[in-house]
């Protein structure tokens, strides 16, 4: 059984819903990256969402796109992404990583070479943000081949016919954007929210995890309750650059992230 899956499954049975946090890595440091990620999973996080860099995060609000852009500057690689989640797992062997990104450094690495560095190194997951499955053959295959979950988003706008067929490919869970348009907006209708997570868990059994809109604890609780998953990641962004220092950051950052899983807890 996967991380993912065994992670969901524990969830289920405690009663919890899984808490996500999304970082870019190398923001705001290169080498505070996987202590950032040690902090995260210690304030309650059940899997980490790790992004890689990217010249042109198009998917992304500016909150998020400044993080592409630092991690850029840096240098940071999706080599140096795979290393920075094989430097985690010598402390944590638990917490899934999922790698967010977008599809051209991993078409550069090649689908094989990637796959098999990823699962080396200890990631759990992939989404990809611009390569939807009918134009992922040769990516799910090698995903598969290695073992590694293929998550996927669902908009407001995607039909249903759309949905089934994205949750066929999909595995570990989907990944539900809660708005129509880019990360960091500030509107959440949780009202529509529930309707609609109920709408697609009709159609798949995966988990349905939400992000977008999510900035506190009042929202992460009340996605809470009618989704498996809250996934946040402009906050905790504007959080960790907010501070003087990384340290000072990845502290607000555990400390907003505790803040929220209490919350969850407490529902």
């Amino acid at each position: 059984m996967s991380r993912i899956k065994a992670c969901f499954a524990r969830l289920e049975g405690e009663g919890r819903k899984a808490l996500i946090p999304y970082i870019t890595a190398g923001d705001p440091q290169k080498d505070y990256t996987v202590n950032l990620m040690l902090e995260m999973a210690a304030a309650g996080a059940d899997v980490i969402e790790l992004g890689v860099p990217f010249s042109d995060p198009g998917a992304d609000g500016p909150v998020i796109q400044a993080a592409h852009e630092r991690g850029v500057s840096q240098g940071v690689t999706l080599a140096d992404v795979l290393a920075m989640v094989s430097e985690f797992r010598k402390t944590d062997n638990d917490t899934p990583v999922a790698l967010m990104t977008y599809l051209n450094p991993v078409e550069i690495m090649g689908y094989e070479q990637f796959a098999q560095a990823a699962a080396e190194a200890g990631v759990d997951g992939l989404l990809v943000v611009d390569s939807p499955p009918e134009h992922s053959a040769e990516l799910l295959k090698a995903l598969g081949r290695y073992e590694l979950d293929a998550i996927y988003l669902l908009a407001p706008t995607t039909p249903d016919e759309r949905i089934r067929h994205i949750c066929e490919a999909a595995s570990g869970y989907v990944y539900y954007v809660s708005l129509k348009g880019v990360t960091g907006a500030a509107t959440l209708d949780v009202d529509g929210v529930r309707e609609r997570v109920a709408h697609i868990k009709t159609m798949t059994k995966l988990p349905v995890c939400v992000g977008f809109g999510i900035h506190n604890g009042d929202t992460a609780a009340a996605i809470s309750q009618v989704a498996d998953g809250v996934i946040v990641g402009t906050a905790l962004v504007k959080t960790l650059t907010a501070e003087a220092t990384p340290a000072l950051g990845g502290k607000a950052v555990k400390q907003q992230l505790a803040e929220m899983r209490s919350r969850m807890d407490a529902c």
